[in-house]
């Protein structure tokens, strides 16, 4: 366990928030003396009032404590160290003066202990964890403490009652691109999803953007690995496409982009958020000109080197899920009182949020609607086609 309280001097003024602050005045008025005749004495009458929250930090602790779940150590150590840097990098950027950070390892003992542990400890918000399956483990005991989660998986089958999702999901990146290539004048849409959890939210999520994009979804095939040029020649046999989304990464898409460049019309490909950690994906000349959706890199830039200044290393791409949660922690901090439940309302702003990986908002299933940028595949990386929109209508 690391625990990190920092009290920085200026912050930057886009950071700056101001507090509330709470008057409450009492009023007692005075009943002038009866004439009447004295009256027998009856029942008290007693004034309800509300139950007085006990305060769930250690005595003399003068701030609020959040608790920062991830992999500290195994396979993922590294990723997780770099998710938990990039937090204490948003908290000494903000000033923010009103939180504490405590990290607890979830590859130790487990992510159920950890949060008891932060629980314990008083703990009233958690970041974290980073797997699906860690998530389950500690939602059930967050919500019974009455802790908001928001956790850096993007496995939406973990969001909801409590727990919010900061990951990129593949839906988001699949309606940002079907919704782009629509407005390029594509009409008829295809698929190749993998045989896995992964591939049938890509189906869902493709059958719900061409729905909503107003376009018509011909064909959609799945694969095992290895088999991604069987099923693109099974799509090609079950109609013309103007733009087929292959749900997986370049590797898989460089082996069906040859059957299906075969077809009468060749589609535009589509690809996922998968993508954006590929920065070599145009090596193939044949992937070339493939459009798919992501956060826009121009903050995380910065924000990298920055982390590189401050630790000597590069951070992970996933670390800006722990920089931009605490950016939030420490926005909803300003109205949130010591000792105190975490306002869990705010986190569902309808003007949502603003980070390294830019506009986002919570909607009551707790997953992130995110502002995402489209991007084209060229041979030297990637250039942007349709820049990410500022924030929400």
């Amino acid at each position: 366990m690391a625990s990190t309280a920092h009290r920085p001097q200026a912050a930057p003024a886009w950071f700056r928030m101001a507090g509330l602050i709470l008057l409450s005045v009492a009023i007692a008025g005075c009943v002038p003396r009866s004439r009447q005749p004295r009256q027998l004495p009856t029942e008290p009458v007693l004034e309800e009032t509300a139950p007085v929250e006990r305060s769930r930090l250690p005595e003399g602790e003068t701030m609020n404590r959040v608790a920062v779940l991830v992999p500290l150590s195994g396979s993922n150590g590294a990723l997780g160290r770099s998710i938990l840097n990039s937090a204490n990098l948003a908290l000494l950027d903000t000033g923010g003066d009103r939180i504490r950070i405590t990290a607890y390892d979830t590859a130790a003992a487990g992510a159920a202990p950890a949060a008891n542990q932060a629980l314990a400890e008083g703990s009233g918000l958690i970041l974290g964890p980073l797997l699906a399956e860690d998530v389950r483990a500690v939602a059930p005991l967050a919500r019974r403490a009455d802790v908001p989660v928001i956790a850096f998986s993007n496995d939406v089958s973990v969001a909801g009652d409590g727990v919010y999702l900061m990951g990129i999901t593949p839906a988001q990146s699949i309606v940002r691109v079907v919704g782009h290539a629509r407005a390029q004048g594509a009409t008829e849409f295809g698929a190749l999803v993998p045989a896995s959890v992964y591939g049938e939210r890509a189906s869902e999520a493709m059958i719900g953007a061409v729905a909503a994009a107003d376009g018509r979804l011909v064909g959609m095939q799945s694969f095992t690995p290895g088999a991604a040029a069987a099923a693109a020649a099974r799509l090609n046999g079950m109609g013309a496409f103007d733009a087929v989304l292959i749900a997986d990464g370049p590797r898989a898409a460089a082996a069906a982009v040859p059957t299906l460049r075969q077809a009468e019309q060749a589609p535009r490909l589509l690809a996922t958020e998968l993508w954006a950690s590929e920065a070599n994906a145009g090596a193939v000349p044949a992937l070339r000109g493939t459009w798919y959706a992501a956060p826009s890199d121009a903050l995380f830039n910065q924000f990298r080197t920055r982390y590189r200044a401050r630790y000597n290393a590069n951070p992970y791409r996933l670390a800006s899920l722990g920089y931009d949660a605490v950016l939030l922690a420490v926005r909803v901090a300003a109205d949130w009182p010591l000792g105190r439940a975490f306002p869990e309302r705010a986190l569902r702003d309808a003007g949502g949020f603003t980070g390294v990986d830019g506009a986002f908002r919570f909607g009551r299933d707790g997953l992130a609607d995110r502002a995402l940028e489209v991007r084209e595949v060229t041979a030297t990386g990637n250039s942007v086609i349709s820049p990410a929109p500022r924030g929400f209508n």
